[in-house]
């Protein structure tokens, strides 16, 4: 069995953003070798998310407009009594998730339709980090 590991690095310019990472790690994908397994991406912080959608805009607005809804940056969280001012971006999180794993068959992602992976960042403008593993033969 095959192991492969990369890391994906991004540092967006605005405090909320909504990635499609797919060609991304379908390269990470085809560099691993591996053409029968699984593929898993997380997000290596704790203010970002990594989830699988449909890449159409509006969706993409109505998942920032919710989010927003759920946990408004301007609310109060006990958090940001430490001195951050991203307890939202916290709770975004969770509400999205820190991982996908996706299988691998014939060394191609085995998506259903529409699907694709996306980097959901809730806390921006400074460098952060998804990991890529893939296991298989």
């Amino acid at each position: 069995m095959k192991s492969y590991r990369e890391e994906l690095w991004f540092e967006t310019k605005t405090r909320r953003a909504y990635l499609n990472i797919t060609p991304r790690v379908e390269s990470v994908l085809r560099a691993s070798g591996v053409k029968e397994g699984l593929v898993l991406v997380n997000a290596m912080h704790i203010t970002a998310s990594v989830y699988i959608n449909d890449d159409e805009p509006g969706l993409l607005r109505d998942y920032d407009d919710f989010l927003e809804r759920l946990a408004p940056h301007e609310a109060v969280y006990r958090h940001n009594e430490t001195g951050e001012d991203n307890g939202d971006a916290h709770v975004k999180r969770q509400i999205m998730g820190r991982e996908v794993v996706v299988a691998v068959t014939d060394g191609r992602l085995d998506f259903g339709p529409w699907e694709q992976i996306f980097y959901g960042e809730f806390d921006g403008r400074r460098r952060k980090r998804v990991l890529v593993k893939v296991i298989g033969e």
